[in-house]
Parts: C-alpha cells; structure tokens; sequence
C-alpha cells in the first residue's frame, strides 16, 4: 500500500425510517453495493452501519468508505457513468431515510 490513498466517505447524517432497517441494508447490498464495486479505480469499498454513539452525538446510520489509489483515481470514478447511475439508484435508498449525505476526501497517511 502507498502512503497517499484517497479515501471518500459518504456520510449520511439522518435516520433511516422506522421498521425499515434490513430493507434498507438489503438495498445497499443488493443494489448499491454492487455499483460502488464496478467504480473505476476502486480499491476498497466498505460499508458502516452505526451501532451506538455518545450521548448528543449526531446519528450517522450509514457510512461508505471508498478508497482509490490516487486523486486522479478518485476523480476518474466521480467521472464516470456508473457513478452516475448509482446516484440514480440512491433515491431510492432515500424512500427510506430523512437526512442528508456529504462527502468527505481524506488521505490515508499512517496505518497500523
């Protein structure tokens, strides 16, 4: 591994709707996993989901952690149409959700 991988997380910063949780992890799996995985340049993708957190703390039921091997790697798969595509497909993960996404970029410097 370099030491300068690009990393993107997707955070979504809200709540999925009540009695919809394996309906909504099971659209991630069946349907968004597998696009996230036909990024170009993708290296690694995981997928978080929250099991508690400090007390006042915001609620960020889901994180997708993707990492690439450069910026322009990461840049060349923001580009293209599966990118677009699983946007597409997203909205209806959000029939299950109210909140919002961001995106974050990090460079992963240091691991143990």
């Amino acid at each position: 591994m370099s030491y300068f991988d690009d990393c993107q997380t997707s955070l979504f910063e809200g709540t999925i709707h009540a009695g919809r949780e394996d309906a909504f992890k099971a659209y991630v799996a069946d349907t968004l996993l597998p696009m996230w995985l036909n990024f170009p340049g993708i290296r690694e993708v995981r997928v978080l989901y929250a099991v508690k957190r400090d007390e006042g703390a915001p609620a960020y039921p889901m994180v997708l952690w993707t990492m690439y091997d450069s910026e322009e790697a990461l840049s060349e798969a923001l580009a293209s149409p599966v990118r677009y595509e699983s946007r597409e497909a997203t909205k209806g993960l959000l029939e299950m959700f109210d909140g919002h996404i961001h995106h974050h970029v990090f460079d992963l410097t240091l691991e143990g």
